[in-house]
């Protein structure tokens, strides 16, 4: 069959474009940017709102707020924010932090009556010499900047707490209860990078209880050289490896985002060999290419993109165990 020289160009043209887009995807020459990347289901709809930001040319940072503040508002959302599920004496206390591009970072655990943690976080972050407010300390600065005393137990979070104490038993079902956690990464069309994470923590937890989620270093970390890290799950697996600091030094050291994430879930199995098997944890990573993975303990992570190339699609990760 003849090819005319016109077929020729044109075909040449858009395998020469495919091949852009997979050398860009493979981080051998383009940056993909800017890029967003969130944790489980939820993490389509805040990563739409992220989008609003950093499609405009906005900063990571205001997009990650943006972003994670859409589940932190729902109160049909059991994990996070307002709806989220109370701890074992009916509070609903709520974990948050967010980090920029300049290694700024807030944070609040513990806090109460406030609807956006993620956002008295970055209050923390911009106008006190701290890093972490927590408990009481943490709801007067809120209520002392304006943010608005609510509460948070709704009727179908009360309800389910009111059947949990016939029993009382504490035993978290993995991707249930223990997907807890919103946390987002991005990096913007400067190629800056900033994260969030924010959670109403483990249902019916201990009072005072605090997980990875408003650590910096273990629930999320971001280093503008190397990416930016975060984790969900059972926090306390997180802490035991600063794990997402973890994650960002091995994107440092040139692995892949899912590699990097791999090798931290493989420290907490070696840690932990015969818990791994019961629990759920995750990480989700960029780095400064703008490639994006992730790695679970078990099967059944999902986690949601949106860049230019990926109009924001959910993927499951892979995992350590086969179940």
């Amino acid at each position: 069959m003849k090819t005319t020289r016109r077929k020729f160009l044109k075909s040449g043209a858009a395998l020469a474009t495919i091949a852009s887009i997979n050398t860009g995807m493979a981080g051998q020459s383009k940056v993909i940017k800017p890029i967003v990347v969130s944790t489980w289901n939820f993490g389509i709809g805040a990563n739409a709102e992220a989008w609003k930001t950093l499609s405009t040319g906005g900063k990571a940072l205001d997009a990650v707020e943006a972003g994670v503040q859409i589940p932190e508002g729902d109160p049909k959302e059991s994990s996070v924010g307002l709806g989220g599920r109370p701890d074992r004496d009916g509070r609903v206390t709520l974990d948050a932090c967010i980090m920029d591009e300049l290694s700024r970072c807030g944070s609040v655990a513990c806090l109460e009556h406030i609807v956006h943690p993620i956002s008295v976080a970055r209050k923390v972050m911009e106008l006190t010499p701290h890093v972490m407010l927590v408990g009481d300390g943490a709801l007067q600065f809120a209520l002392a900047n304006g943010f608005k005393k609510e509460n948070l137990l709704t009727a179908d979070s009360e309800k389910a707490w009111k059947e949990w104490l016939k029993k009382s038993e504490y035993k978290p079902v993995a991707n249930i209860e223990n997907h807890d956690t919103i946390g987002m990464v991005a990096m913007d069309a400067a190629g800056n990078v900033s994260g969030a994470c924010t959670t109403s923590g483990m249902a019916y937890k201990m009072h005072g209880r605090v997980g990875d989620s408003p650590i910096i270093g273990a629930g999320l970390f971001v280093d503008n050289e190397a990416g930016a890290a975060t984790s969900t799950g059972v926090g306390e697996e997180v802490i035991r490896i600063v794990g997402s600091h973890l994650v960002v030094e091995l994107l440092r050291q040139g692995l892949a985002p899912e590699d990097a994430c791999k090798k931290a879930v493989e420290r907490i199995v070696r840690n932990q060999p015969g818990k791994s098997k019961e629990i759920q944890v995750g990480f989700l990573a960029i780095n400064k290419k703008g490639e994006h993975g992730a790695y679970a303990l078990r099967k059944g992570f999902t986690y949601a993109v949106y860049s230019e190339l990926i109009p924001n699609k959910l993927f499951e990760a892979a995992s350590y165990y086969n179940f």
